[in-house]
């Protein structure tokens, strides 16, 4: 509605000819004289915290270093189950295959439901770690009475287990919830929540002609952690309960972590509740 001809001046001092004198004008005046760069504010992250520091970067697995040096950890103590209850007469071949198993239950199974490739398969460094860890128990059998002996020791072991086993469980989970498709709510209930707790425990139910005898006394400590892991990570980032925290999956897997880390230390040192009968007699001939 400005005539090409006419100039409007950036100086606020300067008046406008009387034709342009009218509402819609000076409001347009207005603006030009007070118009101002607008200044974009950064949104920072209240709990940003939580996940800015060297410990948690570390516990949710940050680095791929990181993750390798715990998955040594981890299957380091898979293979010290396996080795202390073999039979003496057990063949090379039945350890390694077990610790493979015991290192990847979870990892089988939950990829064979959701149509995927089971890890064992789709990453070579699990192997290489099971390898590495195998040889230490194979032909450096005194490691395993350095686990028993050293308090220092079993908490690194320890620590490194929970974590990788955390990780599992948060990974299958989020897995798991985009792959259902949903069928009751608006996003999958159920199906994560297995998925993520057999993730963490699936190792319990290998070989598979154990069937459903490592829950006939009760679900052991790893496995009722996994299912309340699993549960709580999944409704937190399923729900409005995540709604306007910033980088709501990396803390989701901090507190599971940590909770896990936490337990499994209770459970190492023997600061743990009452155990099951089965969890009992494991623990006198392990003494």
């Amino acid at each position: 509605f400005i005539s090409a001809h006419v100039n409007i001046s950036s100086n606020a001092n300067e008046t406008l000819p009387f034709s342009l004198q009218n509402p819609a004008i000076m409001v347009l005046k207005k603006l030009l004289k007070n118009i101002k760069k607008d200044k974009i504010e950064e949104v920072t992250d209240p709990t940003a915290w939580l996940i800015d520091n060297s410990i948690s970067q570390f516990i949710i697995l940050h680095t791929f270093e990181i993750k390798f040096m715990c998955l040594l950890g981890y299957t380091y103590f898979a293979g010290y189950k396996v080795f202390s209850y073999a039979p003496a007469t057990a063949s090379t071949a039945y350890k390694f295959v077990n610790q493979v198993l015991m290192s990847t239950g979870g990892g089988i199974l939950v990829p064979i439901f959701l149509n995927g490739t089971p890890v064992p398969l789709a990453y070579d460094y699990y192997i290489i770690a099971i390898l590495i860890t195998f040889g230490i128990h194979h032909y450096c059998p005194v490691m395993r009475d350095v686990y028993k002996l050293s308090s220092v020791f079993k908490f690194v072991i320890t620590v490194s287990y929970e974590i990788i086993r955390a990780g599992v469980v948060c990974t299958m989970t989020a897995a798991a919830a985009k792959k259902i498709p949903p069928s009751m709510v608006s996003f999958p209930l159920f199906g994560p929540i297995i998925c993520g707790c057999i993730g963490g425990c699936g190792a319990a139910f290998f070989p598979l002609n154990k069937g459903l005898e490592p829950i006939k006394d009760g679900l052991a400590s790893p496995m009722f952690t996994a299912l309340l892991g699993a549960a709580g990570y999944h409704i937190y980032l399923s729900t409005s309960l995540s709604e306007g925290c910033m980088n709501a999956p990396k803390k989701a897997h901090l507190h599971v972590v940590s909770f896990f880390i936490l337990v499994g230390v209770l459970n190492a040192f023997g600061l743990n509740i009452p155990r099951t009968k089965k969890e009992v007699s494991v623990a006198k001939k392990e003494s």
